[in-house]
């Protein structure tokens, strides 16, 4: 299958031809992409804030849509799991909905006691001109708490818009809070979403080092400490697709200075902790011996354990689409450790210059590619007889109905897959959906065997 001309511009294979690869544009329409829009990308990442109110403006669909929409745990309050809509019909829509928003507000923060709320404006709402801002400042005045509106309308362009929607609204929260009892060596951790549980372990290596957190955004977060993350040292930003935007604002307004880390995969774990460390080398060097020892001894329990995963594994073919490149690295990386060979890497919100990285560090004849589709996907995995892949909720039945393993990296999953631990976990998991024999009684799979002439698509 040829992919669609429109789409051509989208799609680089390493080593064969020069990079040019263009991305962050509109999906084509009639493509059906996998990426969500401006609304949704708003709501995965305030979604995990546990102690605010989260309510939907619009079409009871948008909220059903992204309820529950992060595995986000929460060591307290569990607010966020329940999903507000203001539910807007068509006389609504004719004579205008604030009123019905200024109520439903009133109603669910006298009934819930939120720390903060958050109002997210769908697409409904930009077309028949609800001043959500006008209504979110009354509702403030009224009840003593932050009310934001959150400017998500889905139209107004693709994820990363929404990305940019919810850091502007945790904008306004932050510098509010008291930070005179915060630590010199101190941090905010930024795009980790406490899937499983993971921000917990990343806490704990940092505290292990002696650096305080003050704020996680927004794994397991709280209103009071997003308040107060402007005292922090430094900012630690995990998905740089997701709150990079909030960090340049910190840096520019409050001069804190921001790297980008990953949690996942030996290499970059340890190497997260190293450059946190040496951002305090020259007041406090024993934060640097402490992540040392850390790596030592957690590397000393993993490697030989790893070790039988590699042996079973090794020249197996993965593909990876993941939200952002940044973790696409991390999984390229993952997968070497376990001698597999990836052969295609793509996401919905990568730059260019990350798609350039990923073209230099993977292996001649790797698909590349920007905002695809389930057609081109399909094609992808047959033409590279794929073993596994790794994507999210929406690529799960392409790979099962291809007769191909799956190994969800996005939030819907329940299994922790950073940090060291979370290596072994995801080697045991990559493990047993590769080595299942149920792939062998699959039509697709025996197609993809005996008819290797059929494998030539796509060129």
């Amino acid at each position: 299958m040829e992919p669609l001309k429109e789409r051509k511009e989208q799609i680089h294979r390493s080593g064969e031809e020069p990079f040019t690869l263009v991305c962050n544009k509109d999906s084509l329409a009639g493509a059906v992409s996998q990426r969500a829009c401006v609304f949704c990308g708003s709501r995965v990442v305030l979604y995990p804030i546990a102690d605010a109110l989260h309510l939907v403006h619009g079409p009871i669909g948008c909220a059903v849509y992204t309820w529950d929409i992060r595995g986000a745990l929460s060591s307290g309050p569990e607010l966020h799991r329940l999903s507000f809509s203001t539910d807007l019909q068509e006389l609504d829509v004719v004579f205008g909905g604030e009123k019905k928003l200024s109520a439903a507000l009133l109603e669910l923060i006298e009934r819930h006691n939120p720390a903060a709320a958050f109002v997210y404006s769908t697409c409904i709402v930009g077309i028949i001109g609800d001043d959500v801002e006008a209504v979110c400042r009354g509702v403030g005045k009224t009840t003593g708490i932050p009310v934001i509106p959150v400017q998500s309308e889905g139209f107004k362009g693709n994820k990363r818009a929404g990305y940019t929607a919810a850091c502007n609204a945790m904008a306004r929260l932050i510098g509010t809070g008291d930070t005179r009892s915060i630590s010199p060596h101190s941090i905010n951790i930024l795009g980790d979403f406490n899937l499983a549980g993971e921000i917990w372990m990343i806490r704990e290596y940092f505290e292990r080092m002696g650096v305080e957190v003050v704020a996680n955004i927004t794994g397991d977060g709280r209103v009071a400490d997003i308040k107060r993350a402007h005292g922090a040292a430094l900012n630690v930003v995990q998905c740089s697709g997701s709150t990079m935007d909030l960090a340049r604002m910190m840096e520019s307004e409050y001069g804190i200075p921001s790297i980008r880390v990953s949690y996942f995969g030996v290499e970059d774990m340890a190497q997260a902790l190293y450059d946190v460390a040496e951002h305090f080398i020259k007041d406090a060097p024993e934060i640097l011996e402490r992540a040392r020892e850390i790596v030592k001894e957690e590397l000393e329990q993993l490697l030989p354990r790893l070790a039988f995963y590699r042996g079973e594994l090794s020249g197996k073919k993965a593909a990876i689409y993941v939200g952002g490149t940044f973790k696409a690295f991390s999984l390229v990386k993952a997968f070497r450790l376990l001698e597999m060979e990836v052969v295609m890497v793509g996401s919905q919100t990568g730059t260019e210059e990350e798609y350039r990285e990923l073209a230099e560090i993977t292996d001649p004849g790797t698909i590349i590619v920007d905002d695809t589709n389930p057609l081109e996907l399909t094609s992808f995995l047959e033409e590279k007889r794929v073993d596994i892949f790794v994507g999210g909720v929406k690529e799960r039945p392409i790979a099962y109905k291809l007769g191909v393993g799956f190994c969800d990296h996005n939030h819907e999953r329940k299994e922790a897959l950073a940090g060291f631990s979370g290596m072994l976990n995801f080697a045991r998991e990559v493990h047993s959906s590769v080595m299942s024999p149920v792939w062998r009684f699959t039509p697709q799979r025996e197609r993809l065997e005996t008819v290797p002439e059929l494998l030539e698509v796509n060129r």
